[in-house]
């Protein structure tokens, strides 16, 4: 465990490359070895000639940027809170150290569980952002599950079976992420280390640099293909397949000179989901982990955005 933190704190890099994936290739014979090998070997790749649209991601793109240079009071203006987490944050925790970012948190379209009601708070001051950042949504959460349906047929799960955990009721977000320039860049982080807690994440960067993945020991930076995603898969889907792909730790570097935008799209169950390794990926082998609430591990993590409790709740706080 000590040279795992030695590791992780480690400002160094590798230029190994994340694997790329060519979403045209979906359907075609070795697919989903790919697919697997990816998950299997990363947990992360990156995704080209997906269906998203250039034009709408440029527009997003331009519409953060446009959200982020408001006036700090305008952002204010539609701050989230604990009981509406939907809105402007400028104050969050990663591992209980606060973050070099700022971000707005876009949530579905009828929250349900906790945040019933909650709806997320919008600029006034951006005519037409609110139904560029709504598109958004729409099609990564499509993009997601068609990926998730791939990632169940690896693990021997007839499709739609994954998939009918994120219908009416999920919890899935959409994050715009804005890492202004840093005078420290070397004491400050724009996100720690972490895993994400869902099933799986797409993100539309842009073209800085500073997303690092850590594996066998060493950081790696992600160079974004021109016009491609990143996804990851996150604790969910590491349960899910009993270990068998594991969601990738991974951090954001701060940058003295540069600003950098993000939009990750977090796919996430209803708050009532429960879930447990799946039985055609134990393949004989005895379950890592016994079932896990989703809506108790989520409140528990959104804690620590706010507050230093200390610790942060984790999948492994499960294993048997």
């Amino acid at each position: 465990m000590l040279a795992l933190r030695q590791c992780v704190g480690r400002r160094t890099m590798q230029s190994q490359a994340v694997p790329t994936l060519d979403f045209t290739r979906r359907g075609e014979t070795g697919w989903l070895d790919t697919l697997d090998a990816a998950c299997r070997e990363w947990g992360c790749f990156q995704l080209s000639n997906h269906p998203l649209g250039a034009q709408l991601c440029r527009s997003v793109l331009s519409g953060m940027q446009q959200f982020f240079a408001l006036p700090h009071q305008d952002k204010l203006d539609i701050e989230r809170t604990a009981a509406n987490p939907w809105g402007f944050y400028d104050r969050e925790l990663t591992k209980n150290v606060r973050d070099w970012k700022q971000i707005l948190d876009i949530g579905p379209a009828s929250a349900q569980g906790p945040f019933s009601g909650a709806q997320t708070r919008w600029p006034a001051q951006l005519p037409g952002f609110r139904a560029t950042m709504e598109a958004h949504f729409a099609a990564n959460q499509a993009l997601a599950l068609t990926l998730l349906a791939d990632i169940g047929e690896c693990l021997g799960v007839p499709r739609g079976k994954l998939e009918s955990e994120f219908g009416e009721g999920h919890s899935s977000f959409l994050r715009l992420n804005y890492y202004p320039p840093c005078g420290e860049p070397d004491r400050h982080l724009g996100i720690s280390h972490h895993t994400d807690a869902g099933a799986l994440t797409v993100l539309l960067p842009d073209a800085q640099p500073g997303l690092q993945f850590f594996r066998a020991g060493q950081w790696h930076t992600v160079l974004a293909e021109p016009g491609a995603l990143i996804i990851n898969i996150g604790d969910i889907v590491q349960v899910w397949s009993n270990d068998r792909y594991r969601a990738p730790l991974h951090r954001v570097l701060a940058n003295a000179a540069h600003s950098r935008y993000s939009a990750p799209f977090f796919l996430n169950p209803g708050y009532d989901t429960v879930y447990a390794p799946l039985p055609g990926a134990l393949q004989g082998a005895a379950p890592h982990y016994r079932p896990i609430n989703w809506g108790e591990f989520r409140a528990g993590r959104a804690a620590g955005d706010y507050a230093d409790a200390g610790t942060e709740i984790q999948i492994s706080d499960f294993r048997l």
